[in-house]
């Protein structure tokens, strides 16, 4: 199994790309810059020490250095003892709605965004126990089978958008049957369903699939995302916002958390309802409510040592920072003879 120690490390491998088109940036100007002085040609036969490929060939050491540094940073971790443990603790499914309503900005930063963020926290605070990921819009699909590695959890949970699911809708019911069906065992009363949605269930009857879970000792709990008042959907082309979501007739849609909806799939699941705002996203409740499940004892594979792996990827950075240290930015007598660069074949051309 391999994670990282520090998972907010990641972030840093933005900064590659960036570096890449900074770089080819510098050479369009260095090149515009010499033309402006006339034919390069002649230019290179004025300064016949300096090298045409060396920078390049720098650039680019120094370039996977830098990335050798970031996953060092990152710590990567290697499982190296796999064992079959004990845990005691509840399933929990998580169902995360997935519909374009769900972009709507009256939570901060959206709502699906606002929702993956308490989802991560509350895996942040589970103990014992395992968990599920179930997405839905028009249908529903399973994203994470129940497991109790946590670390994968949170991976698949940056993975989910609203482009994850190919038919738009809100299929609530659909969700509560899938994750239903999902838990393991056949006795369920240590089981539970936390559905995420702003509640705009246009495709089945959620109701009475949560009543059906209920018969099967799961409880269903409802976190509504948004707010009562209605808010328009917008519309993102290359992270900028061009607009808002529009019906047949031109006028603007606007989406509305259904509370009515939700506190009746809660009350038919034997669960509670939650209504989630930009102060309190109803994570300290729910933890209550999950907390209060029995809690049963399973066996579980788990990795119970890891060995941090940093040290090669920050011994490669060192030993490519040296090599770029070596190559001068000019042409060596020495170096020419072994044409390590081609630059003798380009003279001759």
């Amino acid at each position: 199994m391999f994670r990282f120690q520090h998972p907010d490390m990641i972030y840093l491998f933005a900064a590659a790309p960036l570096l890449m088109v900074l770089f080819w940036l510098f050479v369009r100007w260095k090149k515009k810059s010499l033309l402006s002085f006339g034919k390069i040609e002649i230019i290179q036969q004025l300064f016949p020490d300096v090298s045409n490929t060396r920078p390049t060939v720098k650039f680019w050491i120094r370039w996977v250095a830098f990335v050798m540094l970031i996953i060092g940073l990152c710590g990567p971790l290697i499982g190296s003892k796999l064992e079959e443990v004990k845990r005691k603790g509840s399933d929990i499914i998580i169902c995360l709605d997935v519909s374009n309503s769900m972009l709507a900005e009256d939570l901060l930063p959206n709502r699906l965004e606002r929702a993956k963020q308490a989802i991560s926290r509350l895996i942040d605070k589970l103990e014992g126990d395992r968990i599920g990921l179930v997405v839905f819009a028009g249908d529903a699909y399973t994203q994470l089978p129940i497991t109790t590695d946590y670390a994968a959890a949170k991976l698949f949970l940056t993975q989910i958008s609203t482009d994850i699911v190919p038919k738009q809708g809100t299929a609530i019911g659909a969700a509560i049957d899938l994750a239903t069906t999902s838990f393991t065992d056949t006795i369920k009363k240590n089981s539970a369903i936390v559905i995420i949605t702003d509640g705009e269930n246009h495709e089945d009857d959620a109701i009475e699939s949560a009543k059906s879970a209920t018969e099967q000792g799961v409880k269903v709990y409802t976190i509504g995302m948004g707010s009562e008042q209605g808010t328009p959907i917008p519309i993102y082309n290359n992270g900028a916002k061009v607009g808002y979501r529009q019906d047949h007739s031109g006028q603007t849609i606007m989406t509305k958390m259904n509370s009515v909806m939700l506190e009746d799939i809660a009350e038919g699941g034997k669960g509670k309802f939650i209504h989630a705002t930009n102060s309190d996203d109803g994570l300290s409740i729910i933890l209550k409510e999950l907390n209060a499940l029995d809690k049963k004892e399973f066996k579980a594979k788990m990795y119970t040592s890891f060995e941090n792996q940093y040290q090669i990827f920050i011994a490669i950075a060192l030993i490519l920072l040296l090599i770029d240290f070596i190559i001068g930015e000019n042409k060596s007598k020495v170096v020419a003879k072994w044409n390590l660069f081609g630059e003798n074949n380009k003279q001759k051309l």
